[in-house]
C-alpha cells in the first residue's frame, strides 16, 4: 500500500493540516473511524460511491464518489475494500468553514455529496483527478482548486480563532467560560459561534482533543498507568477517562490498545482508524 501526505503552502495551509492518497490500500475487513474534532473531504478515484456505516443504523449509507464529512462526536465503520484508490483533504479544526458554503454545524455528525455543497465543480474536479495519472499532480489540482475557492469564500468569526489557540491541541488550555470571557461575548453567545463553524460545541470538541491526546500517550507506552494518563491529560479521575474513551471509539482503553497491537504488521489506513474483523 501506498501512503503519500501533502502539507500545502499559505494561505491552505492555515485551513488545511494535509492532503493525503491511498492507492492500493483496499483490506477484506472494516475499520472504526473515531472522532477527531475535524472535518474530512474525501475523493474516490477508482468508484464514484463512498460507503459509510454508522453503528447506530443498521444499513451502509452510499455516497457519490466525493463526499465531505462533518466533525463527528461517535464512531463511524468504513469497508475498507473501498480504498483501492482516495485523495482525501484533513482540515484543521474549523479549517473547514470557509470552503463549505453552509455552517459546520450542518454537518455535524453527518455526509454530504461534495456536488450537494459546491455544484458542477465538484464533478469537475473529481473528473480531473481521477483523469492525471501521477500523485504530484493530484496534490496541485487540489491545492489549486481550494486556493481558488477560498478567494471566494466568507471569513469566520475572529473569535473562533482566538478559542482554538486558547484550548491548545489538547483541549486544556482554559474553561469555556474563560475563553468566552476573553473573546468579548457571553458564553451562550460564544457555544453558538464556535459550533457553527467547528461542527461541535466547545465542551465537546475539548473532550475529543483530550481522548486524542490519551490515544498518542498510550500509543507509545508498552504498559500504560491509566491513572496518570488521567492526571496528565486533564481528567478528574481514571473513571473520566474510561468513560470518554468508550464513548467516542468504542473500546475500553485496554481493549483498544489489544486491538491495535493484536497484528502490528497489518497496521490502521489512517492514524484515526482501528481495524476490525472481517
Amino acid at each position: 500500500m501506498l501512503y503519500l501526505t501533502y502539507a500545502p503552502a499559505p494561505p491552505l495551509s492555515e485551513f488545511v493540516d494535509y492532503f493525503w492518497l491511498f492507492d492500493g490500500g483496499q483490506t477484506p475487513r472494516k475499520e472504526r473511524i473515531v472522532p477527531s474534532g475535524t472535518s474530512e473531504l474525501v475523493i474516490n478515484l477508482r468508484d464514484d460511491e463512498i460507503r459509510i456505516h454508522h453503528p447506530a443504523h443498521s444499513r451502509h449509507r452510499q455516497l457519490s464518489g466525493a463526499v465531505l464529512s462533518g466533525p463527528y462526536s461517535s464512531i463511524l465503520v468504513v469497508d475498507a475494500m473501498q480504498h483501492e484508490s482516495m485523495l482525501g483533504v484533513h482540515f484543521k479544526p474549523g479549517g473547514a468553514y470557509p470552503f463549505l458554503g453552509a455552517l459546520a454545524s450542518e454537518l455535524t455528525d453527518a455526509h454530504a455529496d461534495l456536488a450537494d455543497l459546491w455544484g458542477r465543480s465538484a464533478l469537475e474536479l473529481r473528473e480531473r483527478l481521477c483523469v492525471v495519472s501521477t500523485h504530484r499532480d493530484r496534490f496541485q489540482i487540489m491545492e489549486a482548486f481550494l486556493r481558488d475557492r477560498l478567494r471566494r469564500c466568507r471569513k469566520g468569526h475572529h473569535g473562533v480563532t482566538i478559542a482554538l489557540n486558547v484550548f491548545g491541541p489538547n483541549g486544556t488550555g482554559a474553561s469555556v467560560r474563560d475563553v468566552a470571557r476573553e473573546v468579548g461575548i457571553c458564553q451562550r453567545r460564544f457555544s453558538k459561534v464556535f459550533a457553527a463553524q467547528v461542527g461541535l460545541t466547545p465542551k465537546v470538541f475539548c473532550r475529543i482533543l483530550r481522548f486524542q491526546r490519551v490515544r498518542t500517550l498510550a500509543d507509545q507506552i508498552e504498559k500504560p498507568d491509566w491513572a496518570q494518563i488521567a492526571s496528565i491529560c486533564g481528567y478528574f479521575d481514571q473513571s473520566h477517562l474510561i468513560n470518554d474513551f468508550l464513548e467516542f471509539s468504542g473500546f475500553s482503553p485496554t481493549a483498544y490498545l489489544r486491538r491495535l497491537r493484536q497484528n502490528p504488521q497489518d497496521g490502521r489506513l489512517k492514524s484515526h482508524h482501528v481495524p476490525l474483523s472481517g
